[in-house]
């Protein structure tokens, strides 16, 4: 398989989220250009996006909702269970535990850990929190694939180093930091700072482009 962009993977995910819209609608067909439409890209990024994996569609009659559909989760991985973790049981660790749409993707949350000794042992979302020295044990025995890491700054390296220890080999990080992932542990950074950030940025940059016209007026 070549090489797959970052972003393709993105846009895979949006395609998905429309074609399940879709189908819980009772839609059996849709186009490129629809898709495009309803995920803000062109058709030609649709087709060149779904190109790397092969063909699906067909010309003048477009794709069958449920066939691209059941590919896109092929193709993402969501046609497996997944067995996930949370690492670090604050306010987020706890929201992520109540998050209702998880089992739907196919995560199945198995456990839960935190360091502190006041929240091993408390009931989140289903969960007993345990210490972070039952997570080798409790990974091999849940067969764990995937933590989500809510930990502060100063302890997600650790924390990451312990979890690859265990066998861990998918991590998606909330903590504001760049982590070093050993080799064969992949890691996606969810930073809402850095998407507040890349926010004002654009908010700023339409701002002084207006402010560029009025004065240019």
């Amino acid at each position: 398989m070549p090489h797959i962009p970052s972003a393709t993977v993105s846009r895979l995910v949006t395609y998905l989220r429309i074609l399940t819209e879709l189908r819980e609608r009772g839609v059996e067909r849709t186009a490129s250009d629809d898709l495009a439409r309803d995920a803000h890209v062109s058709a030609f990024q649709v087709r060149k996006d779904l190109a790397y994996f092969g063909r699906f569609g067909t010309r003048g009659a477009g794709y069958v909702v449920e066939t691209l559909q059941d590919e896109l989760r092929r193709i993402l991985g969501l046609d497996r269970p997944w067995n996930a973790a949370i690492v670090g049981m604050g306010r987020l660790g706890g929201a992520l535990a109540d998050y209702p749409n998880m089992d739907a993707y196919g995560f199945s949350l198995r456990a839960a850990f935190d360091s502190d000794p006041a929240k091993v042992g408390s009931a989140v979302g289903g969960l007993t929190v345990q210490p972070m020295s039952d997570l080798a044990e409790t990974a091999k025995r849940e067969s764990l694939d995937i933590a989500l890491l809510t930990v502060p700054a100063e302890a997600a390296q650790t924390a990451t180093e312990a979890l690859a220890a265990a066998g861990v080999r998918g991590i998606l990080n909330f903590a504001p930091v760049v982590l070093d992932a050993p080799s064969g542990v992949h890691v996606e950074s969810a930073d809402f700072l850095a998407g507040l950030t890349r926010v004002s940025y654009y908010l700023h940059a339409n701002l002084a482009e207006h402010d560029g016209a009025s004065v240019a007026g």
